[in-house]
């Protein structure tokens, strides 16, 4: 952040997020959520839809008692966690060092009259 920092929490707090940075880092944030979610919802309503309306596909054998729903069915599975660790990847890569900045320039304006240190989450 290049503007002057406040003097109260709230508008340290304010000033952070009408910044520059918080702006690209909400822009990180949503650049990867809002598609991938739209993503995964239309891979599930895709197998919802099938699973409704193309019963004959989906019961198809592919091996012994296996079939096209179950193969479907595992896969949300997957694709779950593959989701999950994309996103950490990403978050690794572009979220994280934006969030860290931020917070260590908040840190470094801290000298409010509430004395309050901003601390970084260990989840």
């Amino acid at each position: 952040m290049t503007t002057e920092v406040p003097s109260s929490s709230t508008e340290r707090y304010r000033a952070v997020q009408d910044s520059e940075e918080f702006g690209r880092l909400r822009h990180a944030a949503r650049s990867f959520v809002f598609p991938m979610t739209v993503a995964f919802f239309l891979w599930y309503a895709l197998y919802v839809l099938l699973s409704a309306y193309a019963r004959g596909f989906m019961s198809a054998k592919i091996i012994g008692n296996i079939n096209v729903a179950l193969i479907l069915g595992l896969l949300q599975f997957v694709t779950t966690f593959l989701i999950a660790w994309y996103y950490s990847r990403y978050a690794a890569r572009k979220i994280d060092p934006l969030a860290d900045k931020i917070l260590a320039e908040l840190n470094a304006g801290k000298g409010d009259s509430d004395g309050g240190d901003v601390k970084k989450s260990e989840d």
